[in-house]
C-alpha cells in the first residue's frame, strides 16, 4: 500500500505519521508530502529516512491512500487532482464535509456509507467527532431532539503557532501572535472566525456536521466555542434533549458498551475525564453523567477526547483501515 501523507511536517500530520507506525498500518512505500518550503527536507519514520516532495510529485506516483492535513484551500485545490489519478483521499480540512457528494465519517457511526466510488471522503471536525462518538449510540435509543454544547477547546487546534505563543507567555517573552488576545490565564469566546449569523465556523460546525452524521436534520443544536491554555485536548459540557426518557444508569450502560468510549463517572472517587488523562489517547472519555432537573427528557454529560488523535488523525487513519479491510480501495 502506497500511502502519501500530506502536511507531513505539520502537528496532525506527525501525529498521523505516529499513528500509522503504532497501528501497523500496511504502508509499502510512504510519502511524505508538504509545502515548498519543506521540500527536499528528511523525516525519520519507523526506521526509515524519508525525503519530503511536493504535491505535483506526489500526485505522479499515485499512491492508493492519500492522507490530508493540510489546510482547506491545499485540499480543495489538490485532493481532485489525486482522486483523477485513482487515489483515495481522506481529507482532514472543512473543505469537502459539507459537500453533498462526499461522505462525512466517523467509522464506529457510518463507514457503512462508504463505497468505491468515493475518491475524496471528508473527515469531521474534531469537536463534532467526540460528540456523536457518545450521542450516536443515544440518539440511536431515545432520538436527540436538541443538543446544547459548550467546547472548551485545546491550542494545539489551532496548531503550532498556537503552542508557542502559550510557551512564550509561560516564559514571560514576546514572540508571535496566534490569536488577538493572550491564551495564557485566559479563555477566549472564539474558535475560528465569524459568520454572518454571529457564530463561529467552529461552532456551526457541529451544527452542521452532527446532522450530517448522525443523518438527521431535525435534530436542533446550538454551540459555544471557547480556546482554552490546554495542551492535552477538548473537552465539551453538552445537554442532551430527548423524544423519549431515559434512565440513567442505562445510558451509562450503553455507552460503556459503545467501542471507541470510555466511560470516567465516579464522583465518590473525583473520576471524570481531563485532557490530562485523555492526551495520547484514541478514546473518547464520558463521564459527569446526569440528569437535567430543569428539563424534561434531559442529560447532562461532559466529552474529553485528544483533539490531534480521534479528533484527526486517528480518525483519518481508521477510514482508511475501513477501505482496506472492505476492499474499497
Amino acid at each position: 500500500m502506497k500511502v502519501a501523507v500530506v502536511g507531513a511536517t505539520g502537528m496532525v500530520g506527525e501525529v498521523m505519521l505516529q499513528i500509522l507506525k503504532e497501528r501497523n498500518f500496511p504502508i509499502t512505500e510512504l510519502i511524505p508530502v508538504a509545502s515548498e518550503k519543506s521540500v527536499g527536507k528528511e523525516i525519520e519514520w519507523n526506521g526509515k529516512k524519508y525525503v519530503v516532495v511536493g504535491l505535483q510529485t506526489a500526485v505522479e506516483m499515485r499512491p492508493e491512500i492519500a492522507l490530508f492535513s493540510a489546510g482547506g484551500d491545499t485540499s480543495l485545490a489538490w485532493a481532485p487532482k489525486f482522486a483523477e489519478v485513482g487515489t483515495t483521499v481522506i481529507d482532514n480540512s472543512s473543505a469537502w464535509r459539507m459537500d453533498t457528494s462526499k461522505k462525512l465519517v466517523v467509522p464506529e457511526i457510518n463507514a457503512a456509507v462508504l463505497t468505491k466510488e468515493d475518491k475524496i471522503i471528508a473527515n469531521p471536525n474534531c469537536s463534532t467527532i467526540q460528540m456523536v462518538m457518545a450521542l450516536a449510540p443515544l440518539h440511536a435509543k431515545y432520538k436527540i431532539k436538541r443538543i446544547v454544547v459548550s467546547t472548551y477547546q485545546s491550542i494545539t487546534g489551532t496548531g503550532v503557532k498556537a503552542v508557542k505563543q502559550l510557551e512564550n507567555e509561560y516564559a514571560g517573552e514576546t514572540g508571535e501572535m496566534a490569536y488577538k488576545y493572550q491564551i495564557h490565564r485566559n479563555a477566549i469566546p472564539q474558535c475560528d472566525v465569524f459568520e454572518d449569523n454571529g457564530y463561529t465556523k467552529e461552532e456551526m460546525k457541529l451544527v452542521r456536521e452532527t446532522q450530517k452524521i448522525l443523518n438527521d436534520n431535525t435534530i436542533a443544536v446550538t454551540a459555544t466555542a471557547i480556546r482554552i491554555p490546554v495542551v492535552g485536548g477538548h473537552s465539551e459540557a453538552v445537554n442532551i434533549q430527548f423524544e423519549n426518557d431515559f434512565d440513567v444508569a442505562e445510558i451509562r450502560n450503553i455507552l460503556e458498551q459503545t467501542s471507541g468510549v470510555t466511560v470516567q463517572d465516579n464522583i465518590d472517587t473525583f473520576t471524570f475525564p481531563m485532557p490530562l488523562y485523555a492526551h495520547g489517547k484514541d478514546d473518547v472519555f464520558v463521564g459527569r453523567i446526569r440528569r437535567d432537573e430543569s428539563q424534561p427528557n434531559s442529560l447532562n454529560m461532559w466529552i474529553v477526547a485528544d483533539n490531534l488523535r480521534k479528533g484527526a488523525a486517528t480518525n483519518t487513519i481508521q477510514i482508511a483501515e475501513y477501505l482496506i479491510a472492505n476492499s474499497l480501495v
